[in-house]
């Protein structure tokens, strides 16, 4: 008996041993689908969902005259091109402002690569923008002056040093650096990739990105809602749920100088780790003549024009090995919008020969078994999941749940082998806390009427027709589809091994910078998931 104890301890050792050696212990998809699990809430840690005040050091304006701030660094669509971003000039904010002049202020990038002299140059364009209400009593925004500069010939995974600002003045900024993404290539890809979503201000927002930056990635994926400013009337009175104590207001107001604090703070970033946004419902910004997204649209630089895109809310680009398609759930996206013809032409233009690896990200998730938001974004799966399968997009992330979530491989809710990962990452730490019910608990699913989006004002989360949850709104447990869920504040790393593998760690803030809350190998089947290559239109 004791031998054979010992002979069956062997021979697991020997097992656990060899699992170890082959992936590190790490599970792989290819070991699901997985039952679904849910870690129960840490009562213990709620953060701090404050935001940070003006008063805080690390958002207060410390530069003069027209020194540069607020500096950034975004990808073109390949990468030999890179943007450089930054604002000069106060933003004014009030019922009497005088736009600044953006033709009076440079927009110029002096730059090279680390360790040589900086001799190149280039130019770019600037703007402001206004933030204005038709109604007597709100106050009126105007930005300081925007910069974007896009350099173009660099070297792939290349160190460059550069300073932004006008010369002539002068008014330049310090020396920063950021580097090159990898050719595109089956081999080539960027060490750590950063995603986030819903990030704001707040001090757990501090923790989040102390995490990130310990992380010590190469690109940041932010997929929506940036700075909260709408959570503000224009008198800077803030809140936790806008629609509860704002609810007499005429229009959604917002606090502008709330996206100048948001710059200030990831200046030291940003400005050396380029960042990829797309539009979140926080973004939205209705002002007069019923404008719409125009903060976020003016501080960032988006590839759109690089990738063939008419839209800052949708557009594509290249990281090493990856092409990742950002799309805007925002603006319209049935078969015959505009948005889902350039879909279907990016799509078709993906060589998986040269980037094997399709992620997508979008803000408000497809799959997502919590409460909040539960299936309010189905009027955009109907339209466009199907063509996602069908090109084998394989890792898809979201944000506006302010919790964590990863699925299993699904497709129409179904488990597929071919189907796509979904991982929410919502929880960066914005000040409107974190989603705790499921929608499968006990009494907790949602009046279908109360879940269509409310911007684009589609319905199309009818009960199921199939399946565990046929004649439901919601399932009865946790779907077999959701594979991991918890509320806790944090963010996710992406590395991509290779042409199949990459690792997926999700961070929580409460653990130490090295600990995982949840980790695992996606693994690509090209062989088992064929993608018939497409004429493109």
């Amino acid at each position: 008996m004791g031998l054979v104890s010992s002979s069956a301890i062997a021979l697991l050792l020997l097992l656990s041993l060899s699992f170890i050696f082959v992936n590190g212990g790490v599970p792989t998809t290819l070991d699901g689908p997985f039952v679904p699990v849910t870690v129960p809430l840490d009562k213990s840690f709620r953060g701090n969902a404050v935001d940070l005040p003006a008063t805080d050091p690390r958002v207060q304006r410390i530069i003069e005259g027209f020194a540069p701030e607020q500096i950034s660094v975004s990808l073109s669509a390949t990468y030999d091109s890179v943007w450089v971003s930054w604002i000069t000039g106060e933003f004014q904010i009030g019922d009497n402002i005088t736009p600044l002049d953006p033709e009076t202020i440079a927009s110029v990038v002096q730059y090279g690569i680390y360790g040589l002299p900086i001799t190149d140059e280039a130019t770019g364009y600037s703007l402001i923008y206004n933030q204005l209400y038709p109604f007597e009593g709100l106050q009126n925004y105007t930005s300081g002056i925007i910069h974007h500069v896009r350099l173009t010939g660099l070297k792939p995974n290349t160190l460059y040093q550069y300073q932004c600002g006008d010369p002539s003045i002068p008014a330049m900024s310090e020396v920063y650096y950021f580097r090159t993404m990898p050719v595109s290539g089956p081999k080539s890809y960027p060490s750590r990739i950063a995603v986030v979503g819903d990030l704001g201000l707040t001090y757990n927002t501090t923790s989040t990105v102390s995490h990130l930056m310990s992380n010590h990635p190469d690109l940041v994926l932010l997929v929506g809602d940036v700075s909260y400013a709408n959570m503000y009337l224009t008198n800077g009175t803030g809140t936790d749920c806008y629609s509860c104590s704002f609810s007499q207001t005429p229009i959604h107001e917002t606090y502008q100088p709330r996206w100048d604090y948001w710059g200030r703070y990831m200046q030291p970033i940003t400005s050396k780790v380029p960042i990829m946004v797309v539009e979140g419902n926080h973004e939205i910004e209705q002002q007069a003549e019923n404008q719409t997204f125009v903060s976020y649209s003016s501080r960032f630089a988006f590839p759109s024009e690089e990738s063939g895109s008419s839209s800052t809310l949708y557009y594509s680009f290249n990281a090493g090995g990856i092409h990742f398609i950002m799309l805007g759930a925002y603006v319209s996206y049935d078969k015959s919008a505009d948005q889902y013809e350039w879909l279907e032409r990016d799509l078709a233009f993906v060589d998986r020969e040269v980037t094997p690896w399709l992620v997508a990200a979008w803000h408000p998730p497809w799959y997502s078994t919590y409460k909040a938001h539960y299936r309010e974004a189905e009027c955009m799966r109907v339209e466009m999941e199907d063509l996602l399968y069908e090109y084998g997009v394989d890792i898809v992330f979201n944000g506006h749940v302010h919790a964590y979530e990863r699925t299993n491989r699904v497709y129409n809710y179904n488990l597929d082998p071919c189907g796509a990962v979904y991982i929410t990452v919502g929880d960066g730490g914005n000040r409107e806390k974190m989603a705790i019910v499921h929608a499968d608990e006990a009494s907790n699913c949602p009046e279908p009427s109360t879940t269509p989006d409310e911007y684009m004002g589609g319905f199309c989360a009818f009960n199921f027709t199939s399946g565990p949850a046929a004649g439901k709104f919601c399932w009865d447990q946790q779907p077999d589809y959701s594979a991991y869920r918890e509320s806790s504040f944090g963010h996710g790393i992406l590395e991509v091994k290779n042409e199949t593998h990459a690792l997926w760690t999700w961070h929580r803030n409460q653990d130490m910078y090295n600990n995982a809350g949840d980790q695992i190998y996606i693994v690509r089947q090209p062989d088992r998931c064929l993608v018939e290559p497409k004429v493109p239109k």
